[in-house]
């Protein structure tokens, strides 16, 4: 369970990285005809850090 632990955290912890760099750079992103807004992006950033976050302070010390 130790590595998957670690292996959830470094994850979500690179999509909060990528989603923040999006934000950031204002790049558009579509989704078929619908564009999708940088709000959403600083809120998916916010999320997967709090994830990345949680899943480090599970690991036991």
């Amino acid at each position: 369970m130790l590595k998957y632990t670690i292996v959830s955290g470094v994850v979500f912890g690179l999509i909060a990285l990528l989603q923040l760099i999006r934000a950031i750079s204002q790049w558009p992103v579509q989704i078929g005809a619908y564009d999708v807004p940088v709000l959403l992006s600083w809120v998916a950033a916010m999320v997967a850090a709090a994830l990345s976050v949680w899943a480090f302070s599970s690991i036991p010390k």
